[in-house]
């Protein structure tokens, strides 16, 4: 069992968000027997605030799904603290309706992915993004969700 700490913080006038608790088990299915502990923000917001951090951190000047910020910590100074992510609520709305998703799905999928950027996980390469989609096709159906990367006309009812 991880001990986990999942700080939810919503700042998005989006009213249809997953529970703090759904947060929380989809952040330990991606942390579990990579972390025995960990402590981590997850920030939910609108697209202004999103396009602020990603203009700001990533160049891009447009709202995102999600941001992962991880901890920049001392190598000496052994603490679970993992870092933050950001989902905008808006752009994960819009992107489950226009993939035919479940919310809870995409949710699901987007705090599954942004917890193993925070573990060091990337997909800038195609030999990482296939190790980093593998290991989110195991999780999420691990959690009951179908394939993420699976077009939504491919899925079977």
């Amino acid at each position: 069992m991880i001990d986990l700490h999942v700080d939810v913080q919503r700042a998005s006038r989006c009213t249809d968000l997953p529970s703090d608790d759904s947060i929380q088990t989809w952040v330990a299915a991606a942390l579990s027997g990579r972390r025995e502990a960990a402590e981590l923000v997850v920030r939910i917001v609108d697209e202004e605030e999103s396009r602020q951090l990603n203009s700001q951190y990533r160049g891009k000047d447009k709202p995102t799904n999600v941001l992962s910020f991880p901890a920049e910590l001392p190598e000496d100074l052994d603490l679970p603290i993992l870092g933050d992510l950001v989902i905008c609520a808006p752009v994960v709305a819009q992107e489950a309706e226009q993939q035919r998703k479940a919310p809870s799905a995409h949710w699901a999928h987007m705090v599954v992915h942004g917890t193993l950027h925070l573990l060091g996980y990337d997909h800038i390469d195609d030999t990482d993004a296939e190790v980093m989609e593998k290991l989110e096709t195991g999780l999420l159906a691990g959690l009951g969700f179908a394939d993420p990367y699976t077009p939504a006309e491919d899925v079977k009812e």
